[in-house]
């Protein structure tokens, strides 16, 4: 048989923390603190140390370098003619006038995808309009 052992008097309590304030907001973890502190001290060297490997052909710090001077391009405003969107056949339009312009190359893929998003939930709206229209003639009907 096992026995169950009891805990001793001074051990915490269940749902008792062992820290109820908890870590103060803004404390920084050892190990980062610690790296933070290396880096600020080597900065200078070690950023003229990856320019000139990237200088010398080093490809990784030229990628390195090149992601810190001009940062990935972030969304871009776009201008496009789309029919209105009204009626489901305003919404058909919309959506090939999109595809065309992808075609074209007036649009990028991923903004495309974005603008057919937005189409698309405009499309399930007026569905849930149309389909609540019709569920109440044919509950009035049924009456």
């Amino acid at each position: 048989m096992t026995e169950q052992r009891k805990a001793p008097p001074q051990a915490w309590k269940p749902g008792q923390s062992g820290n109820p304030k908890g870590k103060p907001a803004g404390t920084r973890n050892k190990a980062t603190t610690m790296l933070l502190t290396l880096m600020e001290n080597g900065a200078k060297e070690i950023t003229e140390a990856v320019i000139e490997a990237a200088k010398a052909g080093d490809l990784s710090a030229a990628r390195l370098v090149l992601d810190r001077l001009c940062p990935p391009a972030r969304e871009r405003p776009i201008s496009l003619e789309l029919p209105e969107t009204s009626t489901i056949a305003g919404i058909s339009a919309a959506q090939q006038a999109i595809f065309k312009a992808v075609a074209d190359g007036q649009l990028l893929l991923g903004e495309a995808t974005t603008l057919s998003g937005l189409i698309e939930a405009q499309r399930k709206a007026l569905e849930t309009i149309e389909l609540e229209t019709r569920i109440a003639a044919l509950e009035e009907k049924s009456k």
